[in-house]
């Protein structure tokens, strides 16, 4: 691979490996723990290779007991390293061939491969040049647990691996099951050696290659290459050899195994998260989930005193003034319910009815309605995350709106204009009257003492007395009637602006407490998916 290519590579496997970062850091908290492990366990085993040597190149040979896996090492290496055995395991420890000493000391040092041996140039194949590591490692079916452990910590570290099987047990279910399938996404640095070709009939081979092929297929390697050969008389060995060196000198192993460990991390992010977008808060969800909560908090009451407290008021300064001082002694609606001062709001709270399990039972529906209808379409972990979201500040909601409703302007303080007229026509008509009154009274007091009365005006045949009594008292009632309907009006008017100014603010507690939460975590799952689908790119 060209410089370029090789810059472009390096540059995108960046982008993706910061893409795996955020999908995992965003679905921290939402998918299981185990998902989130293995993903890290990735992106610190790539920042520890990329700061290790790029010039080497670490190619794995694994293998099953009695599969020649050592022997076939020792055939590419062209020299007895590995030691052979008929007996498990044949391989205790994980044993080094290096191309290339310079640079590989820590490498090594990482992969905690103790044994290292300086392999010697093999025409055609590896010399100081190559910066090759080839590795013998434990059977990955040895008795030993250290082994198997041994074997299963190198097959996600390696740069290339090199599966060696046997015709014996070349379809084995422990390999395919437990390491290649697991691998599918690895294969473009997936070598499948058919070692042992010596003890197949001449004719069977291609059958067995076939076999093998199909298996490898359902395994997800389908397009793996599989090379047949035989460590003991050499038949296939330069083959092995050819597509290792292949791999080596286009110098992008490296980068195509952290991209295909990228893959199947972003892979399994998405298994455990699972496909689809919530739908999203929508506007008539909103609304539907402040009016319930309104309900909840009691606004209409709080309403319908703003109106019955304007009414009361309006009487006490239009009435007729012999009776309205009656009013004082009726409680005002507003003040029995605490709103009707001018305390820190902050601080002080209404004495509306405490909530009950009607109310609470209401606020919880209505809040699992809106979480439910704007998580629609999320996957079941994220739904779940919607859903919490939206109950996380459910036990503040009742004090949240009592203070929201204990803050609210509700104007109930405004005097109306028309009350000054009205008072002082009332007052007009109540003096008009009275003169009336007291003016015939007079006139009686007179007559009864026998003493002179004197004439009485009349307005067309009627004395001004007694339309005086007649045009205050009609004028009083005209004033009532009017100023009632006046009052209904403004009382309606007023009622309407303070469920307007309440809505609003049960509306801003449902945002602050509910809908933002919620909106929070539905914008997290599209960065999630979008960042888990840069990953896998």
């Amino acid at each position: 691979m060209s410089r370029h290519g090789l810059v472009k590579e390096e540059t995108q496997l960046q982008s993706r490996l910061e893409a795996l970062n955020n999908a995992r850091e965003l679905a921290e908290g939402v998918l299981p723990d185990d998902a989130l492990d293995e993903v890290l366990h990735v992106l610190e085993r790539a920042s520890s290779r990329r700061s290790l040597s790029a010039d080497h190149t670490v190619v794995g040979f694994f293998g099953a007991t009695g599969s020649g896996k050592s022997t076939l090492f020792n055939a590419v290496n062209g020299a007895e390293i590995a030691t052979a055995a008929a007996r498990r395991p044949t391989t205790s420890e994980p044993l080094a061939s290096v191309w290339g000493v310079d640079g590989s000391e820590a490498l090594l040092d990482w992969l905690e491969v103790r044994q290292r041996h300086h392999g010697q140039p093999v025409p055609g194949f590896a010399d100081e040049s190559s910066g090759l590591i080839l590795l013998d490692l434990p059977d990955f079916d040895s008795t030993r647990t250290a082994n198997r452990d041994t074997v299963q910590r190198l097959v996600g570290m390696v740069d290339v691996l090199v599966w060696v099987l046997d015709p014996q047990k070349y379809a084995d279910a422990a390999v395919h099951n437990d390491f290649l399938a697991p691998l599918a996404s690895h294969g473009a640095v997936t070598l499948v050696v058919l070692n042992q070709i010596d003890r197949l009939p001449e004719a069977d081979l291609p059958l067995v290659l076939e076999s093998l092929k199909e298996i490898l297929a359902r395994d997800g390697l389908g397009k793996v290459q599989v090379v047949a050969a035989s460590a003991l008389t050499g038949a296939g060995v330069d083959n092995v050899r050819a597509a290792i060196r292949q791999v080596v000198d286009r110098r992008a192993a490296l980068s195509l195994r952290l991209s295909a460990d990228v893959s199947k991390a972003s892979a399994r992010l998405s298994e455990a998260s699972g496909a689809g977008e919530a739908a999203g808060v929508k506007s008539g969800s909103k609304a539907r989930l402040a009016e319930e909560l309104a309900i909840a908090a009691n606004v209409p009451l709080v309403v319908d005193a703003v109106g019955r407290s304007y009414r009361q008021e309006s009487i006490r300064r239009t009435g007729w003034p012999v009776t309205r001082w009656l009013v004082r002694f009726r409680p005002d609606p507003l003040r029995r319910l605490n709103l009707r001062r001018a305390a820190n709001p902050e601080v002080n709270r209404t004495s509306l009815p405490a909530a009950g399990a009607p109310e609470r039972a209401r606020t919880d529906a209505a809040v699992r309605e809106f979480a439910d209808a704007a998580s629609d379409g999320a996957p079941g972990p994220w739904r779940a995350s919607i859903r919490n979201a939206a109950r996380t500040g459910r036990d503040r909601l009742p004090d949240a709106l009592d203070q929201a409703i204990a803050g609210t302007d509700l104007r109930a303080g405004r005097k109306s204009w028309w009350w000054g007229v009205f008072n002082v026509l009332q007052w007009l008509s109540l003096l008009t009257a009275a003169g009336g009154l007291g003016w015939l009274g007079l006139l009686a007091v007179l007559g009864y003492l026998q003493l002179p009365v004197p004439e009485v005006p009349r307005v067309e045949g009627w004395p001004v007395p007694t339309l005086m009594i007649a045009g205050g008292a009609v004028l009083g009632i005209l004033l009532a009637v009017t100023a009632k309907f006046i009052t209904a009006g403004v009382a309606h008017a007023r009622m309407a602006a303070a469920r307007r100014r309440l809505n609003a603010a049960v509306t801003q507690v449902a945002g602050n407490l509910v809908v933002d939460p919620v909106e929070v975590e539905i914008s997290r799952l599209k960065s999630f998916n979008a960042a888990v689908k840069a990953a896998a790119k």
